[in-house]
C-alpha cells in the first residue's frame, strides 16, 4: 500500500499566496477610500455647521445693530490693531465701506473686517436711554490668523447704567469679569466684504478720499444699507495632503443705520 501524498506543490502555494495577496490589497484599498470618502463628507458637515451657526449669527447681531461704523469710539483696552494716528492706543484702525478681498492672515495676525454699535440693554432686557436717545454699545469682527477664526469682540459701553453687555478680551486674555471674544466661525480662509443700497446699486466708494491715507472711502457707512458678506472657508480632512473641502455661504444683512 502506497503512502497517500498531502499539501500543496510550489505552483499552487504561489497561485493561493498571489491571490490572497491580491485580495488583501483590494480590501484595504476600498476600505482606505471608504474611510477618505467618509473622513471628507465628516469635514463637509462640519464646515456646512460652521457656515450655518456664522450666518445666523451675522444675520442677527448686525441685521439688530445700529449700523456700522468706521471706528471705534468707545475705549478698548485689548485692541488687536490700533490706528497709528491715536497714541493711546485704545481705538481699532479705521476702515471704510470698500468692496474686499481678506484672506486669512499667517499665524500671530488680526485682520479687522466690520465694526458696529447696538443698543445698550439693561438687565431686565431694557433698552437704556440716554435722554431721547439710547446708549449704544460697539462690536468688532475680526479674524485670527492663528487659529483660522472669525471672532466678535464686543465693546460695553461704561457709561450704559445697569449694562449686561461685558466687554470681551483676546483668549490669553480672559478673565471672568473680561469674556473671551466669541468664535463665530473656524477654518476660515478668507472673506469677501460687498455694499448696496436698498435697491441693490453698489455703493459708490470712489466720490472722495480718506485724508490721512489717500485712499477712496466714498460716502463711506451712514449710506449703506445692505452689506454682503462671502464667507469661504477651507478645511483639511484627517491625514489629507491637501485642503480638500472648500465650501462658501453668502451673508446678506439689510442695515437700519442711524
Amino acid at each position: 500500500m502506497k503512502n497517500s501524498e498531502a499539501g500543496f506543490t510550489i505552483p499552487e502555494l504561489i497561485t493561493v499566496m498571489v491571490v490572497s495577496t491580491l485580495f488583501a490589497g483590494l480590501i484595504m484599498f476600498f476600505g482606505f477610500d471608504y474611510w477618505q470618502t467618509a473622513e471628507i463628507q465628516q469635514s463637509d458637515q462640519d464646515t456646512l455647521i460652521s457656515r450655518l451657526n456664522a450666518g445666523d449669527f451675522i444675520r442677527e447681531n448686525i441685521g439688530e445693530s445700529s449700523g456700522l461704523i468706521i471706528q471705534n469710539s468707545l475705549a478698548d483696552s485689548h485692541t488687536l490693531v490700533p490706528d497709528p494716528a491715536i497714541n493711546s492706543g485704545l481705538y481699532w484702525i479705521p476702515l471704510h465701506a470698500i468692496p474686499s478681498h481678506l484672506t486669512i492672515g499667517s499665524s500671530g495676525s488680526i485682520t479687522p473686517l466690520i465694526y458696529y454699535k447696538k443698543m445698550s440693554i439693561n438687565t431686565s432686557k431694557a433698552v437704556i436711554m440716554n435722554g431721547t436717545v439710547p446708549y449704544d454699545d460697539e462690536f468688532v469682527l475680526y479674524l485670527n490668523g492663528s487659529n483660522k477664526q472669525l471672532l466678535d469682540r464686543s465693546i460695553a459701553n461704561p457709561n450704559a447704567p445697569n449694562n449686561r453687555l461685558k466687554t470681551s478680551c483676546p483668549p490669553a486674555n480672559a478673565s471672568p469679569s473680561c469674556p473671551a471674544d466669541k468664535v463665530i466661525a473656524t477654518d476660515v480662509a478668507s472673506v469677501d466684504t460687498r455694499y448696496f443700497s436698498r435697491t441693490g446699486t453698489p455703493l459708490d466708494y470712489s466720490s472722495s478720499t480718506d485724508p490721512n491715507t489717500g485712499n477712496l472711502n466714498g460716502p463711506d457707512f451712514p449710506v449703506v444699507e445692505v452689506l454682503e458678506l462671502t464667507l469661504n472657508l477651507q478645511f483639511k480632512p484627517l491625514f489629507q495632503k491637501t485642503n480638500v473641502t472648500q465650501n462658501s455661504t453668502v451673508i446678506r444683512i439689510a442695515l437700519r443705520n442711524d
